[in-house]
Formats: structure tokens, sequence, C-alpha cells
């Protein structure tokens, strides 16, 4: 599974998905109880004795940002290969057990880590730990099993982006917005890339990056912290610490001027992108920046969906998109799907003003609280869980924020004032550093006709 976290194209990322696998009990507002193993593993637990249920979730600090040019994919691609198998626990055999316990398995890559997780009856992590704790180390790689994987993320490609020109749109607007640094390729990677992969680089990859000092575990649910943690201690502790892994080192220069792309596919309307590169949790202006992308963009009450779907109807769907966790600066970026008729010219000056109006004039108070309200309750909802809960904390371990952050957002998002908003968008939101792309719809190919002559004829 790919996961692209606060991205909400369909195309790109769908958290519905995940919520498939999240237990609806509420988690309990508590710090996790914290730990450091010997060879460097961080350990949270969180004690929810709501109902018998937990998660266990190994996040390692490993994500596209980490891979070198030529080999985009290969974090995706080894999430994959884990589930292959160990000597001791066979090709099918982890899934299969965790199933046969009354649980379910996954796992998903961002640019900036790749998780594993698994919901289950409390009194069955133990289980979980052991899978867990025996990959980390006693993975096997095998050419055939590689082969089989390639095809198989391939073909996710062509269904994610060669297929879906909305996802095709999001995919060339991180390659155009960076030219330097690694979010410049997909998380699912190029088919180049994947076609010239090696046994090598997937060994290369997982001992450089799959190690316990790399590694954050967390556990949430209707578990006792002192009684779980020496069978912790008991399965990890033994697995040595690695290698520390190099940092990224290239680092996005500074845009200097406007880029702009076409992008021609079989589509029925046309798709516009605008993103501008802003800063990262590290930046107190981050949190104004996420209250201004729900005033622009959250529910139908939102200033983008009156303007260009209600009032203007220009559009069928519109949104901004900005997230905060991540390792490096990302992208706030602004989406609108063409109505039918409608010219793209017209949707892309219809968001450039109501940028325009939001550097030019505050919000009211009234709209700044209602955007905060939205904040703060999609916040407690991903903490409604004991998946999502885990989910937060270990996005933060592993972006490099810590699990404090998560508990300090909300204090950080009250204090945002009217005159944050109104600056961050005047600061962030210029012209001359944006990227624009734009979706042309053309013809589908269809297939010639069979001359007439020749119909009928073997």
């Amino acid at each position: 599974m790919i996961v692209q976290l606060s991205r909400h194209i369909p195309a790109w990322f769908s958290f519905a998905g995940l919520l498939l696998f999240s237990s609806a009990q509420p988690a309990l507002a508590s710090d996790p109880s914290e730990y450091m193993l010997s060879n460097g593993m961080k350990v949270l637990i969180i004690e929810v004795p709501k109902a018998p249920v937990a998660t266990v979730q190994v996040w390692y600090k490993v994500g596209s940002r980490n891979e070198l040019m030529g080999r985009a994919g290969l974090s995706h691609m080894l999430e994959h290969m884990m589930f292959k198998g160990t000597n001791k626990y066979p090709k099918g055999s982890f899934s299969r057990l965790i199933r046969k316990n009354g649980g379910m398995d996954n796992a998903f890559t961002s640019q900036d880590f790749t998780a594993y997780f698994e919901n289950l009856a409390a009194d069955r992590v133990d289980l979980a730990l052991e899978l867990e704790a025996d990959r980390m180390q006693g993975l096997i790689l095998e050419l055939n099993e590689l082969k089989t994987e390639r095809e198989v993320v391939k073909e996710e490609r062509r269904l994610r982006s060669e297929d879906d020109p909305q996802g095709a749109l999001v995919e060339a607007l991180f390659a155009q917005a960076y030219m330097s640094h690694p979010y410049h390729w997909p998380v699912i990677g190029w088919f180049g890339d994947l076609d010239a992969m090696t046994l090598d680089d997937l060994q290369r990859h997982y001992d450089t990056y799959y190690s316990p000092n790399n590694a954050t575990l967390l556990v949430v649910g209707d578990v006792k912290a002192d009684n779980l943690l020496p069978t912790i201690k008991q399965l990890f502790e033994p697995i040595p610490r690695g290698p520390e892994p190099k940092p990224v080192a290239t680092m996005e220069g500074e845009q200097k001027g406007e880029r702009r792309f076409l992008l021609k596919r079989d589509a029925q309307v046309p798709f516009v992108m605008m993103g501008f590169r802003v800063p990262n949790f590290s930046s107190e202006d981050s949190y104004a920046l996420d209250v201004l992308e729900s005033i622009l963009s959250h529910g139908k009450s939102s200033r983008l969906y009156q303007s260009l779907v209600y009032d203007q109807k220009l559009s069928i769907a519109v949104g901004a998109e900005y997230g905060l966790m991540q390792t490096d600066p990302g992208l706030f970026y602004f989406y609108a799907l063409v109505s039918p008729g409608q010219k793209v010219e017209q949707v892309e000056e219809a968001l450039h003003k109501e940028i325009r109006r939001l550097q030019n004039d505050p919000p009211t108070e009234q709209e700044l609280q209602r955007a905060k309200n939205q904040v703060e309750a999609a916040r407690v909802f991903e903490q409604d869980s004991n998946f999502r809960h885990a989910m937060l904390l270990g996005q933060a371990e592993s972006v490099g924020a810590g699990w404090r952050k998560v508990d300090q957002f909300l204090d950080r998002i009250r204090a945002v004032t009217a005159k944050d908003v109104q600056r961050v968008a005047r600061q962030y939101l210029i012209e001359d550093t944006r990227t624009v792309g734009t979706l042309i719809p053309v013809p589908s190919k269809q297939p010639e006709p069979v001359p007439a002559a020749q119909q009928g004829k073997s």
C-alpha cells in the first residue's frame, strides 16, 4: 500500500483504505510510556483499556526521499518483499497467522517512512511482536519473488498514474516543483527504475535502513506497559544495532520564477493544480498554513467551494492541501476539476482571486474560529481509535518531530491569529514560487476499423 499522508485526491491517496484497518475504540488522551532499548529502538506504549484490542506498528525512517536517482520506488518495493518470508516463517505464513488469530495486517510507504501494522485482540499482541522482530533481521530475498512483485508494483503504477489522469498530474507537479530534492520522484517509482531494480539494491536498502536504531515500535490498546516491556526486550534487543543511515544532503534551492507545464491525457475534463513550496512542522508558520488550508478548502462552506463550485460553477471539485508532518519542506497545493464547457484560464484565475483576497484582507474572526474548530475536530477524530492514534505518533517520530509535537498541535493551532493567516498567504503563496500544471484532455485512441474487404477473412 502506498500512502501520501494528508493528500486527499483519490488517485494519489485515500485515507478511507486505512480506516478499514482501524479499531473504533476511543483512545485515552494520555502520554505514551516511552522506552529506549539498548540497540537504539524506541518503544512507545499507550494503555487503552476500553476494549480488548490493540494495534502493533513498526515504523522505519525510510521512504522515497532516501532513494537514489535511478532507483525510485525501492522503499515501496521492499515493503512488498517484507511479506515474502524468513527461515522461521516462510512465505505466506505471516499474514496467515495474523488472520488465523482474528487480526489483520498491512503496510504503507510514503516519501518519509515505511510502516507495518497488525490490528488484533490484545491477548495476541505477543504474536505480532514476534513476527515483526523476526522479519526485522531475517528477511529472505529471492529473485523469483522480486520478478513477481515487480509486475505487481508496475500494475499498481498503471492504475494510480498511467491510467489515472489526475494521479499523473499530481506526480508531474511534484517532479516539476522539486528539481533536486528526492521528493521529485514518486513513491511507487518510474517504470524504468522498477525494471532496473536488483536483489542487491533491495538487500542494501534492507541492511541500511531496517535496523532497530532506525525504527519505532508502537503498541496502543488494552495492554499493560510494565507487563509488555519484558517481552519486547526479549524479542527485539538481540537484534544488533545497524549502521546510522546517512542523512539526505540534497536540499531544494530557492525557486526564482513560475514553472508551468501541460500534461495531455485521455480524460473527460481538464484538471488544474498549483503548488507552492512551504515549511514543515519545524516552522511556527506551519500552523497558520494549516488553518489557511482549512479556510480555503474544508467543507462546502469553504471559500474555494463557495466561489468556484457553488457561485461561479466553474469547477466540479476544488480544494487545497497541506501536510505539516513531513521530514522536509513540502507543498501547499490547490486543485480544481474544471466543469464541462468552462475554460481552464477562468478556473485558474478564480483560484488566484481567492488567494489574493486572503492576502489583501485577513479572515473574519468567525471564519477563523470555524477553521480552527474544523482542524481540531479532525485531529480529535484521528485520535479516536487505537490505530489512528498510533499512526499520529509514528508519523511524528519518523519525520523527526517527536511524539510530543502531537500533543502541542492543538495549542499551536488555537494560538493562530487572522493576521498570521494573512501573513503566511502573502509570504508563501506568491507567483514567482508557484508551479502550475494543467491536464489537457485528448481523444482516446480508438482501434482502426478493419477494411470491409478484409472482414470475415481468417
